[in-house]
């Protein structure tokens, strides 16, 4: 069979595929329909966070797939209750609703900031801010939310109720905030998709400290920072500060759809019966293998993730046809002085797969991607950036 052709046929032409078909693979390596072998630098946008077909996540979808695949949230199941469990006690956090993706988890914490202020401050609090180059999802809310034009064009009217501020300006986000009454503030610590762009230490804790005063909630979107994908277990963490609702996805399934919104303190009991619900979220199939990934993700492995993220950085600054180097942990930018699609082409035709944010070439390797692999993709990166 032509998969291509077939998927050019019936597939809608929402993305621009790369010429590949991937058929197999294990750990971070993958395998296309000609058996070629390919270095996985992308684990799928930050989703596979232990590799390609990882045997402990396996088994434990495996195991929940015998028992039962799927159970409306009327009922209770243990997947979900024990990841809900899991997260809380790695987080400090109180609650969990689980969904299907990022973008609703971002809905779902917008939701309940909306309900949070207009309960204690009235209806007229309603607007979140966001920060310019920001990406919080492709629904028509979390559009709005985005902080890049450029998604914003052809879909208009997108959901009132959103400003954004420019990142690490504090004295400009908290004018905006209180000239709009804000419901919250919503951040990426580090901005993914905007270019893998850290926000400023002084920018967040200052943040953090003028919405607890204000009350207006802050909101982290971990959808592709968490998970260990940034050396903590959240990116917050590396900021020593605290939010009151929390967004992630892609990592948390290890492969299979689920997002989550967990929530703090102040939050915790916003959202009441009948404010919120998901079909098919906190399916047991999906949180069986989220709670395989998050029992991993411990210190030993997070201390593994900071060792590879200062190899690669150290290996790329200053290279040959390399500008900068952005990002934290495993989630890491590359400014070339080449086009980077021109980059990540001459890398796949290496056997190298990486992506790209903007204008960089971008890095997500699986968490537990083995040290020799990280050496031989970084240099074939190196090499096709010259």
């Amino acid at each position: 069979m032509d998969i291509k052709a077939i998927d050019n046929e019936y597939v809608a032409h929402t993305y621009g595929r790369f010429p590949l078909e991937i058929v197999s693979g294990k750990g971070s390596l993958v395998y296309d329909e000609q058996g070629k072998e390919y270095i996985d630098m992308g684990s799928g946008i930050g989703v596979t966070a232990f590799g390609i077909a990882d045997d402990a996540w396996v088994a434990a979808v495996t195991a929940q797939l015998g028992k039962v695949q799927h159970m409306s949230n009327l009922y209770y199941t243990e997947p979900c209750a024990l990841l809900a469990r899991a997260l809380c006690k790695k987080t400090g956090l109180k609650k969990v609703f689980f969904g299907n993706s990022g973008a609703e988890a971002n809905e779902c914490a917008i939701k309940a900031a909306r309900k949070y202020a207009a309960e204690r401050k009235g209806p007229g609090h309603h607007t979140i801010v966001t920060l310019k180059n920001s990406f919080h999802g492709r629904t028509l809310t979390t559009l709005a939310a985005t902080g890049q034009a450029k998604f914003h064009e052809l879909f208009q009217p997108l959901t009132p109720g959103f400003v954004h501020a420019e990142a690490n300006d504090l004295a400009g986000t908290i004018a905006l905030a209180q000239a709009h009454k804000a419901a919250a503030v919503m951040i990426e610590c580090v901005q993914g998709e905007g270019g893998v762009i850290p926000l400023e230490k002084d920018y967040v804790q200052g943040l953090a400290a003028f919405c607890a005063a204000e009350d207006i909630l802050l909101i982290v979107d971990e959808v592709q920072t968490g998970n260990g994908r940034t050396g903590a277990f959240y990116s917050y963490m590396n900021y020593g500060v605290e939010p009151d609702i929390v967004s992630t996805a892609k990592g948390l399934g290890g492969g299979l759809p689920l997002g989550a919104a967990l929530f703090g303190a102040k939050t915790q009991d916003v959202l009441g019966k009948g404010d919120h619900g998901s079909t098919f979220g906190g399916n047991p199939v999906s949180c069986a293998g989220a709670l395989s990934v998050v029992s991993r993700i411990d210190e030993a492995l997070l201390t593994e993730v900071r060792a590879k993220s200062d190899y690669i950085f150290s290996a790329l600054a200053g290279a040959a046809g390399v500008e900068s180097v952005s990002g934290m942990g495993l989630m890491i930018g590359i400014k070339t002085v080449k086009p980077a699609a021109d980059v990540v082409k001459t890398c796949m035709e290496n056997g190298v797969l990486p992506l790209t944010a903007k204008d960089k070439v971008r890095l997500l390797p699986a968490l537990n991607i083995p040290m020799a692999l990280v050496e031989r993709a970084v240099g074939v990166i190196k090499d096709a950036c010259r």
